[in-house]
């Protein structure tokens, strides 16, 4: 019966660089998804900012 020593072993299927490149992958997915599902809500908020005249002290008609 043979022993399997260390050196003989298997090598992993999947690398540690590969794990993070499959995470960081994911992450960016994610993060794109979240973007695009926001947008019209920005969008909306940007128009609601601009009709109240933004930062300053405008001119804000009933």
């Amino acid at each position: 019966m043979k022993h399997v020593g260390a050196e003989e072993s298997a090598e992993p299927l999947i690398s540690g660089k590969q794990v993070l490149i499959a995470q960081a992958a994911l992450l960016a997915g994610l993060t794109l998804l979240l973007l695009v599902k926001e947008v019209p809500g920005m969008v909306r908020e940007l128009k609601i900012y601009r009709m109240t005249g933004g930062l300053g002290p405008g001119h804000r008609h009933p």
